[in-house]
């Protein structure tokens, strides 16, 4: 699926999300597969702190005025605010050990989590923000999007 360019650094970290978050959901039942599965969502989760600022910021805020007035948005802006802040829950909720307390299940339905929020986001939130921001509210969001998942030809 094309994407408006300023939202692509945010895509490619989507891309990895899923890609744990299949992985995890799928998670056998194996006390090293627990902890390597457990160990790579909660890296990745903790690692989005700034991502997940973006969207709730720079996204939230530009779409808010359009939430009386457009019930895909309202809709949209509350899904991603419920779902930011059941991955902050689940999180919060876990051991913090690599595994050793970690169920199968607590691993496979966080893997779950992250899956379908970056699906949402990706087949429903961003086709939001692509019809309703304007340029500048979208190069604001590239502009905050961290240097290390941009590539040179998408300067501006």
């Amino acid at each position: 699926m094309k994407r408006a360019d300023q939202l692509q650094p945010l895509s490619r970290q989507h891309h990895l999300g899923l890609h744990i978050g299949r992985h995890a959901k799928e998670c056998a039942d194996h006390p090293e597969k627990i902890a390597e599965h457990w160990q790579a969502l909660i890296s990745y989760i903790s690692d989005m702190r700034h991502h997940f600022k973006i969207e709730d910021h720079l996204i939230g805020t530009a779409l808010q005025p359009y939430r009386d007035a457009n019930p895909e948005v309202a809709v949209a802006l509350d899904t991603l605010d419920k779902q930011h802040k059941s991955l902050h829950q689940a999180m919060k909720d876990m051991p913090e050990s690599e595994g050793n307390s970690v169920t199968v299940l607590q691993v496979r339905a966080l893997g779950s989590l992250l899956y379908d929020h970056v699906r949402f986001e990706e087949r429903e939130l961003f086709l939001i923000v692509e019809k309703y921001l304007t340029k500048e509210e979208l190069d604001a969001i590239y502009e905050a999007s961290p240097d290390s998942i941009k590539r040179p030809e998408e300067s501006r």
